[in-house]
């Protein structure tokens, strides 16, 4: 096996680690744990990252970003209703990896700590304005978009779609509709 760059390394640590937070959160996760899954030393990830916090908030500030890069990419050449819908398609899909929404849903519950909160203020905010920007609607209708968004977010990760309690088939009919 070819030996990794220290780039390449620095990936598959803040993979690694996204996985991680995303199943067990801050508290719940090792960097002994992100390092096994990885193949190295507790103290290599330390060398890459600083610390624990650190490594958290490039996993937080990577799954923000990848989110918004899907977007970008659905809404390519689209405006308006077209950009609309082709978001809310490849928001669909991000539903399926499972890593990346409770990613959302993790690093939106971390926000006790005041650096992790500017880093998911500013990826959303990054959203708010993406979605502001190809769509052209006014802000209520914004906040009602992502606000379906975010919802379906938790009602997926409640596993609610599978498992439904008797309000939730409702809510998750009206959020996507």
């Amino acid at each position: 096996m070819p030996r990794l760059t220290a780039a390449e390394r620095r990936e598959a640590v803040l993979e690694a680690a996204s996985v991680e937070f995303a199943a067990r959160g801050y508290e719940g996760t090792s960097a002994e744990t992100i390092a096994r899954r990885v193949g190295i030393s507790q103290p290599y990830i330390f060398r890459l990252f600083g610390t624990k916090r650190n490594l958290f908030e490039a996993a937080v500030r990577r799954c923000l970003i990848e989110t918004l890069e899907v977007f970008e990419h659905a809404a390519a050449g689209k405006h308006g209703q077209e950009a609309l819908e082709a978001i809310a398609a490849a928001h669909a899909e991000l539903l399926h990896e499972g890593g990346g929404l409770v990613g959302r849903l993790q690093s939106s519950g971390a926000c006790d700590d005041p650096k992790t909160r500017e880093i998911v203020r500013e990826g959303y905010g990054k959203l708010v304005a993406f979605v502001e920007r190809v769509s052209g609607l006014p802000p209520d209708q914004v906040v009602g978009f992502l606000g379906r968004a975010l919802l379906i977010d938790l009602i997926t990760a409640l596993d609610l779609d599978r498992r439904p309690e008797p309000w939730s088939e409702r809510i998750l009919a009206a959020a996507k509709g």
